[in-house]
């Protein structure tokens, strides 16, 4: 006989919906592994009661019973394993596996019985159908009627919303039949009813999603979220994990809490709990119970006075309720020695977490990736920059999540990390010894060791240290001194040319002086020269009136058979047109594309002819412009200056001469040398007739000369 039985397709029945997992047998219990939240049930061998094989929808199921009450449901097996598992249950648990079908008759009138957890409604000994209470949201009674509520489901396309009972009088004196029914469906239903005081309260905490500033008051069942616009009441058994992660700037931390079922508002579904701290606000807070009763109940997890940072109050006191381990960023350290990485997912940016075993990103959306559903992960080129890279992950299930933006600098750690996991890498593909070394049917959060509690320690740690070490952090490093004499020195040896190759030590110090002042002077008029940006050639326009170039003999053609292709295909459109025209000239023969040859040649002949006429013409035209801007400037001079003979005519042509200094005249007076004086000549040697006629009066002796030069 086999020591364990392993079914790989297997559906729990919880809340309505059906789970798709992995079902093992052992001798020690039953577990089953849930595919899609990794949550892991664990029944003890001991625990077991009763076992019953019937059919069902998907197939045959199996229907198992706990000494506490819990009744727990498998379906997906094949009628042929039913001897396996009977065999099995009666070597290793000593039960019988008893075949129970269910009543197919269609009545509505038979007797409800209440065992643990399941309400079931029978005809004779045959159940009809059951109704876990857990799934009941609310029971209502009225007169010899009880309706009962369920929790919708979101992943099943049917959902039960409610079911009636009638309920008889009875003679019986002093019990009421409708009041009796009630109080056994609300002492198992999940109901959550706000009675007494909450244990303890935290005001005003920044939540991201559902974003908002939340009160969070802590019941002894379930947690209650109360905002300004909405109310939430969640049950400590929907929360799966609970996260504790660092922000990236180390002033801030995230709290999470991952849910299942999600807490619902409208149509939108939040799978997160996400709590935004800052490390520096602490709190002092009082259990509303007295010591005895906080060491009964928490064991000394919890104490009734406690203080310290906000964040750490908030998540011991959600461990204790939950009873669920807090996982914490692992050995991962990235570029920066932060424990994330910065990417972005679905167009939002974000903090991706490795862990120890999986992935966590926050916080739009948040998405937790479990190593064990994980098929492969792959490093990608980024699509918009060499300077990052993606991220991919592709789970068992083909659902694909992809991390862009990552920073160059982030892959040998990452790479490191997923090669120290032993996930496959799609880049690299599959190696021998790259299977997980993980149980498949082990907890996702549940890790040897308590590394919430580790990190806790160490935090302690370097609280001690710190209070201990003495404030002796004097800045023993020194500035760099700035030396500007220095700095002008580099300046005038990279933009002075004409340097000397060496200089006599025996100078004295104003030769030194004067040299500097020179280099300095050369090195600016250099620096001036380069910045000043070149002119932007303009296009010239098309010259309305210059003759059009000649048509080919192939165009000429075409505006001739035009009309003549239309009629003959009467509704053509102009792509099919040109088409058309091309296949009639391709088809021409040689005689008849000469004539069109020819009349080409002529075009060609008269453009030339037209344009040797224009370019003459244009020629002529734009020298009268320039004679007549000389006749404007020397008209605009004679009205400016009144000259007279003698030493006032000398006088005014100075003035003038000043007055009419153009930007290369004014920059070549103020660099006194004499080089720079010929430099600037021949640079401003295409406008020279205009700037003479500018800076020579016409009345001036010298008018002649310098107009001559």
């Amino acid at each position: 006989m086999a020591e364990t039985l392993e079914f790989n397709d297997v559906y729990q029945e919880v809340k309505g919906s059906m789970n798709d997992g992995r079902l093992r047998l052992s001798r020690q219990g039953i577990i089953f592994k849930n595919s899609k939240t990794g949550k892991v049930d664990n029944i003890q061998a001991g625990e077991l009661t009763e076992g019953i094989w019937r059919r069902v929808a998907l197939g045959h199921g199996l229907k198992l019973l706990t000494k506490n009450g819990h009744v727990y449901k498998y379906d997906g097996f094949r009628e042929s394993e039913f001897e396996k598992l009977s065999d099995f249950f009666k070597t290793h648990y000593r039960l019988e596996l008893m075949e129970k079908d269910l009543c197919v008759k269609g009545w509505n009138w038979g007797t409800v019985k209440f065992g643990g957890q399941l309400l079931s409604f029978d005809i004779g000994d045959q159940p009809v159908f059951e109704i876990p209470l857990s799934n009941v949201s609310q029971c209502t009674t009225g007169k010899n009627e009880v309706t009962l509520e369920f929790h919708q489901n979101d992943d099943a396309e049917v959902s039960l919303m409610e079911v009636r009972f009638y309920v008889p009088p009875t003679q019986e004196d002093g019990v009421d039949p409708v009041e009796a029914f009630a109080q056994n469906v609300l002492s198992k239903a999940d109901v959550i009813q706000a009675t007494g005081d909450a244990i303890c309260i935290f005001r005003e905490l920044q939540c991201l999603t559902p974003r908002g500033r939340y009160d969070i008051r802590i019941y002894p069942t379930f947690l209650h979220l109360h905002g300004k616009t909405f109310d939430y009441k969640i049950p400590y058994t929907t929360v799966l994990r609970l996260f504790l992660l660092p922000h990236k700037d180390q002033r801030q931390m995230f709290f999470v809490i991952s849910l299942d079922p999600p807490i619902k508002q409208g149509q939108t579904r939040y799978h997160f709990l996400i709590l935004l701290f800052s490390k520096d606000e602490d709190i002092s807070l009082t259990l509303n119970m007295n010591e005895e009763e906080v060491e009964k109940r928490f064991e000394g997890r919890l104490t009734k006075n406690m203080s310290g940072s906000l964040y750490e109050m908030v998540s011991r006191v959600m461990k204790a309720l939950v009873n669920r381990k807090i996982t914490v960023p692992g050995n991962f350290q990235g570029h920066s020695g932060a424990q994330c990485i910065t990417c972005s997912y679905k167009a939002s940016s974000g903090l991706l977490y490795p862990l120890e075993r999986g992935f966590i990103y926050v916080h739009k959306p948040p998405v937790h990736i479990r190593f064990d559903e994980i098929s492969f992960v792959n490093f990608a080129r980024g699509t918009t920059t060499t300077r990052s890279f993606d991220f991919e992950i592709e789970t068992k299930q083909g659902t694909q999540y992809t991390f862009s933006s990552i920073e160059r600098e982030e892959y040998g750690k990452l790479f490191d990390f997923v090669n120290a996991k032993k996930l496959n890498i799609k880049n690299r593909g599959l190696k021998e010894g790259m299977n997980p070394s993980y149980d498949e049917y082990a907890d996702s959060d549940e890790d040897q060791h308590d590394a919430y509690l580790e990190r806790m320690k160490e935090e302690g740690k370097i609280r001690e240290e710190n209070a201990n070490d003495s404030s002796d952090d004097s800045g023993e490093e020194t500035d760099e001194s700035f030396n500007p004499g220095e700095e002008e020195e580099d300046v005038a040896e990279e933009f002075d040319s004409n340097a000397s190759a060496s200089s006599s030590s025996n100078e004295g110090d104003s030769d030194r002086d004067e040299k500097k002042r020179k280099q300095l002077k050369k090195a600016k008029v250099a620096k001036d020269r380069k910045s000043r940006k070149k002119p932007v050639e303009v296009k010239k326009g098309k010259d309305p009136n210059a003759p059009k170039r000649p048509m080919s003999a192939y165009m000429l053609w075409l505006n001739a058979s035009r009309e003549k292709i239309k009629s003959d295909h009467p509704g053509i459109s102009i792509t099919d047109l040109s088409k058309k025209a091309g296949e009639i000239w391709k088809g021409m023969s040689k005689e008849k594309k000469e004539e069109w040859d020819r009349k080409a040649e002529d075009a060609r002949r008269e453009y030339e002819k037209a344009m040797k006429e224009y370019e003459g013409g244009r020629g002529e035209s734009s020298k009268r412009d320039k004679s007549k801007k000389k006749k404007k400037v020397k008209v605009k001079m004679e009205k400016k200056s009144t000259p007279s003979r003698g030493s006032s005519s000398k006088s005014s042509s100075r003035q003038l001469s000043e007055s009419f200094k153009s930007k290369e005249f004014v920059s070549s007076d103020e660099s006194s040398s004499g080089e720079n004086k010929s430099k600037k000549k021949r640079r401003r040697s295409e406008d020279s007739e205009e700037e003479e006629l500018a800076s020579t009066p016409p009345s001036s002796e010298d008018s002649a000369s310098g107009s001559d030069e």
